[in-house]
């Protein structure tokens, strides 16, 4: 799905009658801003719902997604900043919604260094879970910077209400990178999350009977 979206995205669309062929980095960048939120959203409610009812596996869900979202934020200002120069006129502006996808970034950043800081694995569950709790304000203020503050960054034009704006071949691509981000961000989470399931419990029975096996 990737390879599909990436050529239907990069060759087969049309150049956009403003911004030329510059506005392709969409591709990439839209389906990473949406994944920095969503993963962070997912991983502040799997540490709610340990902090709450003391699941180890909720805690350990949020472990597994914070290294990917903080990935996908990342990328999302990254590809956002090469957009913005030919667009904007340069690579970074204090607007309001990079600002606040960078402090998205750096919540990402301070939910893993005070978790590995903490050496008892529970205080160190509960205490980012608590700062990954707080950090779910910035959320919003991401999804409506554009509407509350006069901002350079472009509204939306796929999650509006009605139909979308865009044009039919751009959209389809656009539409088969994010469910194709989403998969990706799926196995990946599943298949960290097997390990720090396994780490914890690699002292048990189990775990040393699966390793002999």
């Amino acid at each position: 799905m990737l390879v599909l979206g990436l050529y239907l995205g990069l060759v087969v669309a049309p150049p956009d009658y403003q911004m030329g062929d510059s506005y392709r980095i969409i591709f990439l960048h839209v389906p990473s801003a949406w994944l920095s939120m969503s993963s962070y959203l997912i991983m502040a409610v799997s540490a709610g719902i340990g902090l709450v009812w003391h699941l180890k596996v909720a805690d350990l869900a949020a472990r597994a997604i914070a290294p990917l979202g903080a990935t996908f934020t990342f990328c999302a200002l990254l590809t956002g900043s090469l957009w913005g120069k030919p667009t904007w006129g340069t690579y970074w502006v204090w607007d309001a919604r990079l600002t606040s996808e960078l402090v998205l970034l750096f919540l990402f950043f301070g939910y893993m260094a005070l978790s590995a800081a903490i050496e008892d694995r529970r205080t160190a569950a509960r205490a980012s879970a608590v700062l990954a709790l707080i950090g779910l304000i910035n959320l919003p203020i991401i999804h409506f910077s554009v509407e509350w503050w006069n901002t350079l960054h472009q509204g939306s034009t796929v999650t509006r209400l009605g139909r979308p704006t865009m044009d039919t071949q751009m959209l389809i691509p656009l539409l088969i990178m994010f469910v194709a981000f989403n998969f990706y961000f799926a196995a990946v989470v599943l298949n960290r999350l097997r390990g720090e399931l396994l780490v914890q419990e690699r002292r048990t029975r189990w775990v040393r009977e699966l390793a002999r096996g």
